[in-house]
C-alpha cells in the first residue's frame, strides 16, 4: 500500500512540475510583452503572426469583458476551483499518462490566467495570427496551454472509447 501510494506521489510531482514549467514559460512571455510593447503596440512577425500586447478582462474571444469587473473574481474563483478538481484528478489517474499530461496542461494554464487576474485583474494576451483582414482573437502561452490540453482530453477519450 505505501509502495502504490510513494508512486502515486512520485506521478503527482511529475504532473505538478509539467505544470509549474508551464506557468513559468507563461508567465515569463507575459512578462517580456510587459517589459517591451505598450498596450495596444505590436510588430509585424510574419505574413500571419504579429505579437501585439492586448488585456482581456473577459475570458475566451473577450466573453464578459464588458462587465463592471464582476467578471473578475467570477473567473478567478472557477479557475480556483478547476485547479482544485484538476489536482484531485492527477492524484486520483496518476497512471494515465496522456489523461494527466493534458490535465497538467490545463493546470498550467489555468494557474497563469488566474495569477494575471490577481495581479492586473485582466489577461495579457499577445499572440495575433491573422489571413487578410481576419484576426483570430489574441491569446498567450497559458491559453495554447489549455487548448491543447483540451485537445489532448478528447484525444485520450476516443482511445478509450476505441479500446472498449
Amino acid at each position: 500500500m505505501a509502495r502504490a501510494r510513494s508512486y502515486t506521489q512520485a506521478g503527482l510531482l511529475q504532473w505538478l512540475g509539467l505544470a509549474f514549467i508551464i506557468l513559468l514559460l507563461d508567465q515569463f512571455t507575459k512578462l517580456l510583452i510587459l517589459g517591451y510593447y505598450q498596450l495596444g503596440q505590436g510588430v509585424r512577425v510574419t505574413d500571419f503572426l504579429n505579437v501585439v500586447r492586448v488585456h482581456n478582462a473577459g475570458a475566451a474571444f473577450s466573453f464578459l469583458a464588458d462587465g463592471s469587473g464582476w467578471q473578475r473574481w467570477f473567473f478567478v474563483g472557477i479557475g480556483v476551483a478547476a485547479m482544485v478538481f484538476i489536482v484531485y484528478l492527477l492524484r486520483s489517474h496518476a497512471g494515465q499518462r496522456l489523461f494527466c499530461f493534458a490535465m497538467a496542461c490545463i493546470l498550467g494554464g489555468a494557474v497563469g490566467n488566474v495569477l494575471d487576474r490577481l495581479m492586473h485583474s485582466y489577461v495579457i494576451d499577445f499572440l495575433d495570427f491573422h489571413y487578410a483582414n481576419w484576426h483570430f482573437p489574441a491569446f498567450n502561452v497559458a491559453d495554447s496551454a489549455i487548448t491543447l490540453g483540451a485537445a489532448l482530453l478528447i484525444l485520450d477519450e476516443l482511445r478509450r472509447v476505441r479500446r472498449s
